[in-house]
């Protein structure tokens, strides 16, 4: 009875690791146009805005739209994005934050004509890298998983195949928001389209070492 009570508990646990109620999530900088059907959010980018701090530009913005919840410890977060690009720097992503001074943002970003694989990495200033697409492809999925102090980021054309994009360091131990941003600095604004998300808890990797030097 007690291995029926577990894997029931068990059960509950991974379809509560499946998918994220994207209803329970909340606003910040709430753009005047969204709605969330069919378990995506979709939203009219808020123009001239965007998520940057000081260097090679020399100014600060932090005010782009971003729909997110908070989650501690160790995760894997994915998304699929789908985005109708206009405008230099016209971009949509994932993001991960922990307040307007360390944050990380990875998606498609729209430069020149091109869509480019683009991270921003932010700890008090912000760098910026980039991978030019040879062609417009219809949408991107972008996974986050968030080891100990380090977050690798991950591009997929399928949800099958997934190629390494960054590694960055981001605290550990502590609460990180987790969800979509878009941004648009230079147009008048764009629509997107967020879909599939899901957080999967991952078991934090010194307990596990802990337990297995301490196994009875």
């Amino acid at each position: 009875m007690k291995k029926i009570i577990l894997g029931v508990f068990a059960l509950l646990a991974m379809e509560t690791t499946s998918a994220q109620t994207l209803e329970k999530m909340q606003w910040f900088n709430e753009p005047a146009q969204w709605e969330i059907k069919d378990k995506a959010l979709s939203m009219f980018v808020t123009p001239q805005s965007d998520y940057w701090r000081i260097s090679h530009y020399g100014f600060t913005v932090d005010d782009a739209p971003f729909y997110y919840a908070t989650y501690g410890g160790e995760f894997e977060a994915k998304v699929k994005i789908t985005g109708d690009y206009k405008e230099r720097f016209d971009q949509a992503g994932l993001m991960l934050r922990i307040d307007h001074e360390n944050y990380i943002k990875a998606g498609i970003e729209f430069v020149d004509g091109k869509f480019n694989l683009s991270t921003v990495v932010t700890h008090k200033t912000s760098d910026w890298s980039v991978i030019t697409l040879d062609k417009p492809v219809p949408y991107i999925w972008i996974k986050a998983v968030r080891r100990l102090d380090a977050v690798e980021i991950f591009y997929s054309f399928d949800d099958k195949t997934y190629t390494m994009m960054r590694n960055a360091w981001l605290q550990d131990n502590t609460p990180v928001k987790v969800g979509f941003m878009g941004a648009c600095p230079d147009g008048n604004g764009f629509n997107v389209k967020f879909e599939h998300f899901q957080v999967k808890h991952l078991p934090d990797l010194r307990r596990l070492e802990w337990l297995k030097k301490n196994a009875e």
